[in-house]
Order: structure tokens, then C-alpha cells, then sequence
């Protein structure tokens, strides 16, 4: 003897299983896309390191290198101090331009599961409006 079904509670028990059922997919939808994000940041942040640290380290050799050259030129000429006050002032905007750009890079790295933040925001409003 079905219970359910002489009470009349087959259709609702039915409807909320298929709820359930549905929600369950939905949050394993959101999941994964937060998962494949999770890991979308981490390869840009990784990359983001390497890059830094490679760049960093061959910008100072070379503007080492560079800075030598140039003050070796101008070495025995009465130009020498402003020279050595130009280079100092080039050292200075370069070091600016990368400071610019990290923050620049850190803005967007912070910008991270905004398909997720979206998804779930329209997910609450659908059930806000339903209840």
C-alpha cells in the first residue's frame, strides 16, 4: 500500500525531488567552475612570478651593464656628473614603470572567480524571487 500516493503527497514528494535532484547539479556546476578558475589563477599568478623574477633579474644586468658603458664614455669629459645624475634618474623612471606594472598585474589577479561571483548572485536572486 502506497502512503504517499492515498494522501495525495506522490506530486509534491516528486516535485521536490526533482528539485533536489537539480540543485544538487547546479552546485556541482558551480563547483567545477570555481574549481577550473581556482586554477586558472594559480597559472596566471605562477607565470606571473616567473616573469617578474626573470625580468627583474636581466633588467639589472643590463641597465648595470649599460650604465657602465655610459659613464666610461663620458668618463674623462666635464660632463661626467650629469651623466651619472641622468643615469640615476633613468634607474629611477624604470624602476617606477615596473612598480606600475605589478600593480597594474596585481589589480587584475584580483579580479578572481568573477564567473563563480556571478553565477551565485544570479543563483540567489532566481531564489530570492522564488520564495
Amino acid at each position: 500500500m502506497n502512503w504517499l500516493s492515498m494522501l495525495g503527497l506522490e506530486g509534491w514528494v516528486a516535485r521536490w525531488r526533482a528539485a533536489a535532484i537539480e540543485g544538487a547539479i547546479a552546485a556541482e556546476d558551480r563547483i567545477t567552475l570555481a574549481r577550473l578558475e581556482f586554477d586558472e589563477l594559480k597559472r596566471r599568478l605562477g607565470l606571473m612570478i616567473v616573469m617578474v623574477i626573470l625580468f627583474g633579474a636581466l633588467a639589472v644586468l643590463a641597465l648595470l651593464l649599460l650604465s657602465l658603458a655610459v659613464l666610461v664614455q663620458f668618463w674623462d669629459s666635464p660632463q661626467r656628473a650629469l651623466v651619472a645624475w641622468l643615469l640615476a634618474g633613468g634607474w629611477l623612471v624604470a624602476c617606477v614603470a615596473v612598480l606600475i606594472t605589478i600593480v597594474s598585474l596585481a589589480k587584475k589577479l584580483g579580479n578572481a572567480f568573477a564567473f563563480s561571483r556571478r553565477e551565485l548572485g544570479n543563483d540567489w536572486k532566481l531564489i530570492k524571487g522564488k520564495l
